[in-house]
Parts: C-alpha cells; sequence; structure tokens
C-alpha cells in the first residue's frame, strides 16, 4: 500500500511539474476564424448590394434616354477661385469652373458650384438633394458608400428648394426625379459615373 502510495504521489508531483499548454494558439485561432467569418459577412452583404444595383440598372436603362436631357458642352476652362460663375443650365452641367473640385462624399451644407462642375468634369455624378423620401435618402447614401472613386464616385450635396426633387448630373447631363425612381437613377448613375472628359476610367 506504501508502495502504491509513493507511485501514486510521485505521478501527481511529475503531472503539477509539466508545463501546462499555453491558451494563446486556441486564443488565436479563435481570432482568425472571427475575422474570416466577418470578413466574409461583409463580402457577401458588399456583393448582394453590387447585384441589386446591378438589377436596377438593367430595369431602368430603356427609358433614361427619354427621361435625361442633355446640354451642349459649354466648355472646360478655368477660372481664379472664388470668382463666381453664371451658368446657363441649372444645375451646371459643364463650362469654366475652379481649379479645385469638390471630393466625392454626402455634405450637408452647400458646395460652390464651381467646385461641382469639376466634380463633373473628373467623371463624378453629383447628386442634389433637399427634403428626399426616406427611402430615395438611404438608397443614395448606400450608392455613395459605394462609389468614392476620385474618378468614378459620387458627390451628394443640399439644394434648397427641390422639396422631394432630386437631381442627378453628370457631363453635359441632367436627370430631374420629382418623384424617386430608383431603377432611373441607378441607370444615370452607371452610364455616366467615370466618363468625364478630364480621364474616362469606364
Amino acid at each position: 500500500m506504501a508502495t502504491q502510495s509513493k507511485k501514486k504521489r510521485k505521478a501527481a508531483a511529475k503531472y503539477r511539474s509539466q508545463p501546462k499548454p499555453s491558451p494563446m494558439p486556441w486564443v488565436l485561432g479563435g481570432v482568425v476564424v472571427l475575422a474570416v467569418l466577418v470578413g466574409g459577412y461583409f463580402w457577401w452583404q458588399s456583393r448582394q448590394t453590387a447585384q441589386a444595383f446591378e438589377r436596377l440598372v438593367a430595369a431602368g436603362k430603356a427609358s433614361l434616354a427619354a427621361r435625361e436631357i442633355t446640354y451642349p458642352d459649354a466648355g472646360r476652362g478655368h477660372s481664379n477661385i472664388g470668382v463666381s460663375i453664371v451658368y446657363a443650365t441649372d444645375p451646371p452641367t459643364s463650362g469654366v469652373h475652379w481649379p479645385n473640385w469638390t471630393e466625392p462624399g454626402f455634405y450637408t451644407r452647400p458646395e460652390p458650384k464651381e467646385k461641382l462642375v469639376h466634380a463633373l468634369e473628373h467623371g463624378n455624378i453629383v447628386i442634389y438633394y433637399d427634403q428626399p423620401s426616406a427611402e430615395a435618402l438611404s438608397q443614395i447614401r448606400a450608392w455613395q458608400r459605394r462609389f468614392t472613386g476620385a474618378w468614378d464616385g459620387l458627390v451628394v450635396v443640399p439644394k434648397q428648394g427641390l422639396g422631394q426633387t432630386i437631381e442627378l448630373t453628370a457631363w453635359t447631363k441632367l436627370l430631374r426625379l420629382e418623384t424617386w425612381d430608383a431603377a432611373l437613377a441607378a441607370a444615370f448613375i452607371d452610364a455616366y459615373r467615370g466618363r468625364g472628359p478630364e480621364n474616362p476610367v469606364r
């Protein structure tokens, strides 16, 4: 009995003296799995958004030509920053502009029209809003987050007096939607985004 007890004590002491396995590999493994799952979710969500946009583009293409307005190209010259320019159309779609421009983004304050015209020249779509419907605002915000490139992004700016009307502009192009039509808006964005005269990228 004494020998067995001694053996048990030795075995217990040996077990206690052995290094315990580190939990770090499990923790790191869990972090990697979580990162893969989160990344996969955002990729899937992005793909769903892209497919929904593509379906809208397909639905709106046939009607776009009948609804958009094309204006004569008023030139691409530069004036000094701060000089106010009178444009032939409201909103402007081409013409002399400042050498600086409005970057793609969602703005809550108006931007100078002279900077917005330069953004159009780059190939950005400028969208004007005032008091849009919740559906219109939600879709425009989602599209702006998706299209942020310097040469093919969306610039979304407020413009007083529109009410629920949304105005979408590209170089020499205007689409005015008094009632929100996501298919027409998507078709317009797809047709002209990234196709400005300064540096076409699509």
